[in-house]
C-alpha cells in the first residue's frame, strides 16, 4: 500500500505546476488546462484521504468536481471560440 504522504506530495507538485501555468501563460486554452490540472490535484487528495479513512464521501465529491470542471471547460472554450 502506498503511503498517503506520496499522494500529498504528488498532488502538491501537480497543483504548483498548474498554478505556474495559470500565472505565466497568456494562451487561454493553456490556462484552462492548468486550471484542470489544479482541480485534478485536489481530486487526487480527495480520493487519497477517502481511501485512507475508508469512506466514500471524497470519491463522491470528486464526481461533482469533475462535472463542474467539464461544464467550466465547455463554457470557457465556447467563449474563446466565439
Amino acid at each position: 500500500m502506498i503511503p498517503v504522504e506520496h499522494y500529498i506530495n504528488l498532488s502538491a507538485i501537480l497543483f504548483v505546476i498548474g498554478a505556474l501555468g495559470v500565472l505565466t501563460r497568456r494562451n487561454p486554452i493553456i490556462i484552462f488546462m492548468s486550471v484542470e490540472l489544479m482541480l485534478n490535484a485536489g481530486n487526487l487528495l480527495f480520493v487519497a484521504f477517502s481511501q485512507m479513512h475508508k469512506v466514500l464521501d471524497g470519491q463522491i465529491f470528486v464526481f461533482f468536481v469533475m462535472t463542474v470542471a467539464a461544464a467550466e471547460v465547455a463554457v470557457g472554450l465556447a467563449l474563446i471560440v466565439a
